[in-house]
């Protein structure tokens, strides 16, 4: 996901673009080969490009609850400033006080967008993924996924002892 921006360093301070994304992308190491697509805005700043980026794709997952796979789409909404490493007009190496971790625009003055989308992915998938909301989950006794009917087994009785937590709510 690269995109060349020598013309909009040449433009003054505030000029924009945009750009339609549609393309595969390598998220994490089991999700290989992910289409991406949405649309991307680059805004001209004093250090370089301000990317503003609403994406979207889909990601498959197994469920923390029931265990059954399935797929879920995640729309991801990131923006990250990409600092000017060499000046577009002369081409010599800009000294700047580079923050660590920050992104950068290459001597080519192309910015890769693919670390970008892949870190803000990542954050917003779920910690514990479900495939819906009201997942029923395993029974305990016998592992019958419970979304498709309840089991056979019998009414598990509680310990007397716990009895006190039943009435709080």
């Amino acid at each position: 996901m690269q995109i060349n921006v020598s013309q909009l360093l040449k433009e003054s301070i505030g000029s924009s673009r945009k750009y339609k994304i549609d393309e595969t992308i390598d998220i994490a190491e089991d999700q290989p080969g992910r289409k991406v697509s949405g649309e991307i805005s680059f805004l001209r700043t004093q250090r370089g490009i301000l990317a503003r980026g609403e994406l979207h794709t889909a990601l498959d997952f197994t469920c923390s609850r029931c265990l059954s796979a399935f797929r879920y789409p995640l729309s991801i909404s990131f923006e990250e400033e990409y600092i000017q490493t060499i000046d577009v007009t002369s081409g010599l190496p800009i000294e700047s006080s580079r923050e660590p971790g920050s992104f950068t625009i290459d001597e080519h003055h192309v910015i890769d967008l693919s670390e970008a989308v892949r870190q803000y992915t990542l954050l917003t998938i779920s910690m514990k993924p479900l495939c819906r909301e009201d997942c029923a989950g395993l029974c305990p006794e016998c592992g019958r996924n419970l979304n498709q009917g309840p089991c056979d087994c019998p009414v598990r009785t509680f310990d007397p002892r716990w009895s006190k937590l039943m009435n709080l709510s």
